[in-house]
């Protein structure tokens, strides 16, 4: 009998995203973390772009639906990244405001009513919910979007 990995040794890899026009999410993903392009391709219409940092891939780009991203089907509920200052969640969220990005709210939200983290929750060009948070630094910040429970701020 094999045993289960321990937290230590398990770590999340890179996250596959499908997207309607690779070229437009590879810009958008681009201008708002700064990953570089590592690989690119083609197979007929199907294309793909490997974003990330130095060797390490951190996003992968699949042309390969139509539409709108379902939020009420099985599947993935939003995607969070970590940064680690609220300027940088503030950076993020000025760069987003040029792009004319959807927010589910207006500003930088704590996750619970008192709580010390938080913060934006946006939609990708396709509607993919995406989140920006740092986990310090919102104390004092307004309330949360469903008052004393913890939110992820798509609900």
């Amino acid at each position: 009998m094999t045993s289960a990995l321990t937290p230590a040794t398990l770590q999340t890899g890179h996250v596959g995203l499908n997207v309607t026009d690779v070229a437009r999410s590879t810009a958008f993903y681009q201008q708002i973390f700064g990953l570089e392009i590592l690989v690119e391709g083609q197979d007929g219409e199907r294309r793909w772009a490997f974003l990330g940092r130095g060797r390490v891939v951190m996003l992968t780009l699949w042309q390969q639906s139509e539409g709108r991203f379902a939020t009420g089907t099985p599947g993935l509920h939003h995607l969070s990244f970590q940064v680690p200052t609220l300027a940088d969640v503030e950076g993020v969220r000025h760069i987003l405001r040029s792009l004319g990005a959807d927010f589910q709210y207006d500003g930088v939200v704590p996750h619970a009513e008192g709580g010390d983290s938080g913060g934006i929750f946006f939609t990708d060009p396709d509607g993919i919910r995406l989140e920006v948070y740092t986990p310090t630094g919102l104390a004092a910040s307004d309330a949360a979007p469903v008052g004393s429970t913890p939110a992820c701020g798509f609900f």
